[in-house]
């Protein structure tokens, strides 16, 4: 009798599929929701003058609001501010965060509202200076 290898390569082969795997990978770097930066963002202060904290990068100095990431320094934080992700995610908040209205409108309980446009106040320099300045559109 042949024993068949139970490696890697047979498990990969069963019947479950790859679907722990992305959910392993979806939750591994799970970031802030946006209606979560939404109310970060309605008092900034806290999170950009923190005190300092060595278990984080950067020992939390220097952080990105609305991406709700921390730096390990002013350079790489100002190279962020640049880059695709960040205008991305500065994009994405335009929008009004869903409420518990418009689920209820959604359901039938109401007439449609459109989403509204929110102005949305890019940190300008890095988080030891905390001026926010607003974003053109």
């Amino acid at each position: 009798m042949i024993k068949q290898n139970m490696g890697r390569y047979r498990r990969k082969k069963m019947h479950k599929g790859d679907k722990p795997l992305k959910e392993k990978y979806r939750t591994k770097r799970r970031t802030r929701d946006l209606d979560q930066i939404h109310n970060d963002m309605k008092s900034p202060d806290s999170l950009l003058k923190q005190d300092v904290d060595l278990d984080k990068p950067g020992a939390a100095q220097f952080y990105c609001l609305t991406c709700a990431k921390y730096f390990i320094n002013d350079k790489s934080l100002t190279d962020h501010f640049k880059s695709k992700p960040h205008k991305r995610r500065l994009k994405a908040l335009e929008t009004e965060p869903y409420t518990q209205e418009e689920a209820d409108r959604a359901a039938g309980m109401g007439s449609y509202v459109a989403p509204k446009k929110v102005t949305v106040l890019q940190q300008s320099k890095p988080s030891t200076e905390a001026e926010m300045a607003p974003v053109d559109t």
